[in-house]
């Protein structure tokens, strides 16, 4: 008897799981998850950093922050994946590594999890974290003009529902406060997982798909946004993000499509590692960064 697909064309939550269980398309995932880990403790380690400062009124509402080394900084807002029930700000203190040598500031969120909390909680966990920073950086050296967003894998969808935000009806901030967007490796249509291994941890419904889909909830912003992710991830991540940029510039808005060469899905923030990279190159562009003096001791 013929059944109707779960989503699109996939007819069961094995073809589901098989294009979006991450951990397939890597050779080593426990390798990726303690590179992370040792690369972030490094970075915590040299440079300088303010650990754990509070943006909400929950425990787990917390930022970390790496200045550059002038006054000024633009600056980086960080939003960690992990499928929204996993991980730590603290294994991603590594994307400072390649910022702060270009002169960004890099600001990374932590939030609560699922189960403990939904999806759309941990929406308004980062928008408020987004609002804090433009609201407070300037007092740790950063330029509230210049604030970036991005973020990797769920930061993805987080960082473009953040853009999807109602700033001045909510926050009464600027309409776009941000400079620029990164997103890596994101899933702008959330439906498929609720066929998926993760259900029983993120426990969508109806409404939660239709509320944090931000494919379905495009609007005009004036932020430039970068939509990238590794070549050898699934067909499904290539789709995501393909479709996201169409209905970005449907909406007149900018960005630009960038598949990673030779990256999978954990690999595909390694760039923010080396200020020669593509992600930072393009982030020290869209916030106008002057290079730093040569002979500056990093």
């Amino acid at each position: 008897m013929w059944m109707p697909p779960l989503y699109r064309d996939f007819a069961n939550q094995a073809q589901i799981d098989a294009q979006y269980g991450t951990q397939r398309w890597v050779p080593d995932p426990e390798g990726e998850a303690r590179h992370y880990v040792e690369r972030s403790r490094y970075a915590r380690t040299r440079l300088r950093c303010t650990l754990d400062l509070p943006f909400g009124p929950t425990l787990d509402e917390t930022l970390d922050i790496f200045p550059a080394d002038q006054s000024g900084a633009p600056v980086f807002i960080f939003v960690h994946g992990g499928y929204w029930r996993a991980n730590t700000a603290k294994e991603f203190s590594c994307v400072a590594l390649g910022l702060q040598p270009l002169g960004i500031t890099t600001v990374v969120v932590n939030y609560a999890l699922c189960p403990k909390v939904t999806i759309d909680e941990i929406t308004r966990q980062v928008r408020a974290a987004t609002a804090w920073v433009l609201r407070n950086i300037e007092r740790h050296g950063g330029d509230p003009s210049r604030v970036a967003l991005g973020g990797h894998s769920a930061g993805g969808h987080l960082t473009a529902m953040a853009l999807q935000t109602r700033w001045t009806e909510e926050y009464g901030l600027p309409e776009d406060p941000l400079a620029a967007a990164v997103l890596v490796s994101g899933i702008y249509d959330i439906q498929p997982l609720r066929y998926s291994y993760l259900q029983p941890q993120i426990q969508l419904d109806d409404g939660i798909v239709l509320r944090n889909s931000p494919l379905a909830s495009v609007r005009r912003c004036t932020t430039p946004a970068l939509i990238t992710w590794g070549r050898e991830e699934s067909d499904e991540f290539r789709r995501q993000s393909s479709a996201f940029h169409a209905a970005w510039q449907k909406k007149g808005n900018a960005s630009e499509l960038v598949p990673q060469e030779g990256c999978h899905h954990f690999t595909a923030i390694h760039g923010f590692e080396d200020p020669s990279s593509q992600l930072c190159r393009w982030l020290a562009n869209s916030l106008k960064v002057t290079p730093p003096p040569t002979g500056t001791n990093r």
